[in-house]
């Protein structure tokens, strides 16, 4: 038996990038407000930081692309059943 070498990235070349909300609107050429709205109603995946006073959201940009890529043009036409 022959052992494969397995293709694990280190944790420290992963390229997660944590946005505030004001830094996550200005990425997505919006209003902060609107960010956060869409936030709270789930349109668009934030997390909420633990621990302080007030609400305070931080986003990734992973998630604010696949939450702003089109989605299928089967999907708006209702093609795929």
């Amino acid at each position: 038996m022959t052992r494969q070498a397995l293709s694990v990235t280190p944790p420290s070349q992963h390229k997660s990038v944590w946005l505030t909300a004001t830094e996550a609107a200005a990425y997505l050429k919006i209003e902060p407000r609107t960010l956060l709205k869409w936030a709270r109603q789930g349109r668009v995946k934030g997390h909420v930081l633990s621990g302080t006073e007030r609400i305070t959201w931080r986003f990734r940009t992973e998630d604010l692309d696949a939450t702003m890529s089109p989605p299928s043009v089967a999907l708006t036409k209702r093609r795929i059943q």
